[in-house]
This record gives structure tokens, C-alpha cells and sequence, in this order.
């Protein structure tokens, strides 16, 4: 009985000693995998938030991530000032919570049979256009009244990127000497001349600076209006004879400016992403006069991308339905410009509020003008900040990204690096703490010196 014994215990302290020693492994593993994914795995995403010129890069800098930081930042942040705000880019998710209170009303079913063919209407100019999408565009225009529809042609692209494209092909001459000079008055859309020169094609090249453009010759001016990234109104600004215009009117809707007339343009572009928010369906439509125009730029998409896709344009005419019957039938949430203006008008106020209490940087001002829609008067409130960095900060994006605010720098839009494009347009929760912590800059940097001048002494 006691020998039982003993060699019961002793089986008993063998396992009871593996058990320790395996717990004890996992345990280690455990710390090390830890030490890694929350240690140099943010190292890591903070060296890919440097690469402004890679999208994907910024789409993966998580905006929850918590790298270490002063103990003093803890002090003025209600976060801690430990997450990362990503304003780099316009991603329109401020919408996500209008469209997710309206329910199933957009909602679609596409059965496995329908949309098959390469073609939606073989008859038409563009022959890869949903004729209910169509539809749907000159009802918005409509009832927006913000363009004119009457004797134009629509051509649909994979968003208004792709119809930028469609236009420089289309405006080009293929037996021309040299390429065409295309400009744009800084400070202009940053992707501008990425767009224009990431083919070093022989049709067309970015000349720069429309104000400061001189070159004899034929030449196209974009005019973004309202403008991305300053929100202000424009108007052409090359006086030389030559130039073909093309009007970039993606923000000319009444959540972000007055709409003060119908705009009667030859060639216009728009994008659903940010006039419903529907960034991911990447359908924009171009409104234009000359039928050869359009028919060049028809025949761009479609040796491009053989047409645009179905799917996106059956949802998208999906969404547009629901967008107007929201303007002529208003809810409680009021159609999706009231709600969207609503909050543009709350975000201006909260953000021209930080920046008065901090006291380092300042913002455009706008004069308000009447709104034929919403039938009142206000002040644009654009989509992006336009934000300038004070003397003697020269380098407002490094200045910001020290306070893990990402923003664009405006070297990328033609102008100094004092000035930076914040979008307006994320979730309600990421917008917040950006406002808060832009409003205590001057306390944690005055914290931070603080702290430092005690430790030298």
C-alpha cells in the first residue's frame, strides 16, 4: 500500500511538473508574441504612415492604435493623445450613420442571370450606361438644381479618377507635335499631376500653377469648384486663348456650398463618393455638350476597362432613388443633404472652436450666400480644412503627425508645407478626438517643455 502510494505520487508530481513547464512555455510564447504585434508592429505602421504617396499605405494606418507616448500627453488629451487619426485622405464615412438609419430602403438583389452582358443599352452613345442610373442622374440634378442636364451626354467611369482620365484622352490630339499642357490654379487637388503623368503619355503633361502658365500652344485648366483642398469657388484664371475647360464640380453639393445657381458647363464631373458617401462603389458620371467629346471618352472606359460596372451602377441607382425621395418625402432625419449640412454646419463650428483655443494655426474664412435647395443662407463648409500652421512652424504635417494627427502636406497641392488638407468626413468618434486634441496642442507642448526643462535641472 505505501509503495502504491509513493509511485502514485511520484506519477502525480510528473505530470503536475509537465503541466508547469508546458504553462510556463505558453507563457513565454505568449509575452513574446505580444511584445511583437503591440510593440513593433506599431513601429512598423508608424514608418508606412510616412509614404504620403502610397494610398494603400494610408488606407492601412489603423486609426486605433496606441504607440507609446509622453506621460505628459495624458495629462491634456482625454484619449491620452495615443490614438492615431488618419485625415489624410477623404474617406466619406460620416455617412455611414444616415444611411444605416434608413434602413432596407436601399438595399438591392442582383440575381445570378441579370447584368451578364458587356452591354447595358447597344443603341446608346454609351453603351455601358444603365439606363436607370441614367435616369436617376438627371432626376437628382433635378431636384438638386445644381447642374444643367438638358442636351448633354452622360458618360459613366469608374469613379471621377477614371473620367479625369477619359477627358485628357478625349481632349488630346494623337498626331499633335507635343503634349498638351494641363494645369490647374494651386492650390489643386494633389492627385492632379500624379493622375496626369503616371503614364508619360505623349498626349498631355501636368504644366503646374494655371496662374503662373505661359506656354504658348493648346492647353486644358481643371477648375475644381468647390475646391479641393481650400473649399473656395473658382473660376478660370488662364487669360490666353488655346485652353479647353474642364470643370470638376464633385463637391458642388449642398452639404458642403451654397448652391447658388444650376452650373452650365461643356464638360462637368461628378462622383457618388462624395455626394451620398458611396466612396466604395466607385461610379462618378460626367455631364457633356460635345457629342465627339463624349464618344472619346466612351471609347477610353472601354479600352480601358471594357465599360463600368453593373452591379455598381444598379446600386448606385438604387441609392439616387433613395436620396430623392428623402428631398421630396423628409423623414425625421430630413433628407440626406439636410442631415449631411447639419453636420458639416456642427463640425466648421467645433473645429474653428479648437483652433481659436489653441492659437496655432488659422483656417479660410467664407462669405455666405443663398442656397436655392435648402432655401437659407450660410457660409461654405467644405469637406476638407484647409489648415495653416503659425510662425515659425514650417512643416505643419511633421508638426501634426508629432501629435499622431495624419494629415497631407500642402507641398502636395502646389503651395508651402505651413499649410494642411484635413478631411471633414470621418466617423463621429475619430472627428472628436481630433477636434479635442488640435484644442490642447498648445497645452502639451507647453507640458512637454515643462517636463523637459525639469529634467535638466
Amino acid at each position: 500500500m505505501a509503495m502504491f502510494f509513493n509511485i502514485f505520487s511520484l506519477k502525480n508530481l510528473l505530470v503536475l511538473s509537465l503541466a508547469l513547464n508546458v504553462s510556463l512555455v505558453l507563457r513565454v510564447l505568449y509575452e513574446k508574441d505580444f511584445e511583437v504585434n503591440n510593440g513593433r508592429s506599431v513601429d512598423n505602421q508608424k514608418d508606412a504612415l510616412t509614404t504620403t504617396d502610397s494610398v494603400l499605405s494610408e488606407a492601412r494606418a489603423t486609426q486605433r492604435a496606441r504607440p507609446s507616448m509622453p506621460s505628459s500627453s495624458s495629462t491634456v488629451d482625454g484619449d491620452g493623445g495615443d490614438t492615431i487619426i488618419n485625415l489624410d485622405h477623404g474617406d466619406p464615412t460620416m455617412y455611414e450613420r444616415f444611411w444605416q438609419q434608413t434602413g432596407d430602403k436601399s438595399t438591392i438583389v442582383i440575381p445570378g442571370w441579370q447584368s451578364m452582358s458587356y452591354f447595358s443599352d447597344a443603341g446608346s452613345l454609351c453603351w455601358f450606361l444603365e439606363p436607370e442610373f441614367a435616369k436617376e442622374i438627371i432626376r437628382l440634378h433635378k431636384t438638386v438644381g445644381n447642374a444643367v442636364t438638358e442636351d448633354r451626354y452622360i458618360v459613366v467611369g469608374t469613379g471621377s479618377t477614371q473620367l479625369y482620365q477619359a477627358v485628357l484622352y478625349a481632349l488630346s490630339h494623337q498626331d499633335a507635335v507635343e503634349p498638351r499642357s494641363v494645369v490647374s490654379a494651386a492650390p489643386y487637388y494633389s492627385s492632379y499631376p500624379l493622375i496626369t503623368d503616371c503614364l508619360k503619355s505623349g498626349l498631355y503633361k501636368w504644366a503646374g500653377d494655371a496662374r503662373s502658365f505661359n506656354k504658348e500652344g493648346p492647353f486644358i485648366e481643371l477648375v475644381t469648384s468647390p475646391n479641393n483642398p481650400d473649399g473656395y469657388v473658382r473660376q478660370s484664371v488662364v487669360n490666353k486663348s488655346g485652353g479647353i475647360l474642364v470643370h470638376d464640380l464633385a463637391y458642388y453639393w449642398p452639404q458642403y456650398t451654397p448652391i447658388a445657381s444650376a452650373a452650365n458647363h461643356d464638360i462637368m464631373l461628378f462622383t457618388v463618393s462624395k455626394s451620398t458617401g458611396h466612396a466604395g462603389m466607385r461610379i462618378g458620371w460626367a455631364l457633356v455638350k460635345d457629342v465627339e467629346v463624349a464618344k472619346k471618352m466612351v471609347k477610353f472606359v472601354e479600352l480601358n476597362t471594357i465599360g463600368v460596372s453593373k452591379d455598381s451602377q444598379l446600386r448606385a441607382a438604387k441609392v439616387l432613388q433613395v436620396v430623392i425621395h428623402s428631398c421630396q418625402y423628409p423623414t425625421s432625419l430630413g433628407s440626406l443633404f439636410d442631415f449631411a449640412a447639419h453636420l458639416m454646419e456642427e463640425r466648421w463650428k467645433l473645429l474653428r472652436a479648437a483652433v481659436r483655443q489653441s492659437g496655432l494655426f488659422t483656417l479660410p474664412e467664407f462669405s455666405p450666400g443663398s442656397c436655392s435647395f435648402l432655401n437659407r443662407s450660410f457660409a461654405p463648409q467644405p469637406a476638407f480644412a484647409w489648415l495653416k500652421c503659425q510662425e515659425p512652424m514650417e512643416d505643419c504635417e511633421g508638426f501634426l503627425r508629432s501629435n499622431n494627427i495624419i494629415t497631407r502636406s500642402g507641398k502636395h497641392f502646389g503651395v508651402s508645407p505651413q499649410y494642411v488638407r484635413i478631411s471633414m468626413l470621418d466617423r463621429d468618434e475619430n472627428f472628436h478626438i481630433f477636434v479635442e486634441r488640435l484644442s490642447t496642442i498648445h497645452l502639451r507642448q507647453s507640458v512637454q517643455v515643462e517636463e523637459t526643462d525639469g529634467g535638466v535641472e
